[in-house]
């Protein structure tokens, strides 16, 4: 994608990110996430556990607003591990700036994530979820770097970085 369309789309993710920032995606009739994982915790203690924007968006399927997530300039070498489980998601060797206001990846840590079709918001995308607790992280598009032509679009809120080897 050239950088004009990769821009376009930033500022295009900033103004939706903004309106479901401003306006919640739980309107949207969004749910915890759909079926059986490993790690598993009631609605109170995931409460408990999270931040209400980590639980908004791991739960809830929400949207933090681009730009606003420290782990966008986050560029040591380490792991991206789902915050509410904590398992290992991404290697920071595959982050790359994306422009688009969220944590990009062009490939997850194998058996680190699922995918699930999303119809919200009247289009079709690819649902990213932590493998482990079903954590809702962000979508995938393809329209990312090479090797893989894939741009995970993660929500920083739903991640935290350990620095270390990658």
């Amino acid at each position: 994608m050239d950088a004009t369309r990769r821009g376009f789309l930033g500022v295009a993710g900033l103004g939706l990110g903004g309106a479901i920032g401003l306006f919640g995606l739980n309107g949207f009739g969004t749910a915890a996430p759909r079926g059986d994982f490993p790690f598993k915790l009631s609605d109170a203690q995931w409460r408990q556990r999270l931040t209400p924007a980590a639980y908004r968006v791991l739960r809830q399927e929400g949207t933090e607003t681009p730009f606003t997530s420290p782990l966008n300039d986050e560029h040591r070498a380490g792991t991206f591990q789902c915050a509410g489980c904590a398992l290992p998601l991404f290697s920071s060797r595959t982050k790359f700036d994306s422009g688009t206001g969220w944590p990009s990846f062009w490939q997850p840590l194998k058996g680190a994530v699922g995918t699930t079709t999303d119809r919200t918001l009247g289009m079709s995308r690819t649902e990213v979820h932590c493998a482990r607790c079903g954590g809702h992280q962000g979508h995938v598009f393809e329209d990312g770097p090479k090797p893989t032509g894939l741009r995970y679009c993660m929500n920083g809120v739903a991640m935290k970085f350990v620095a270390g080897r990658a």
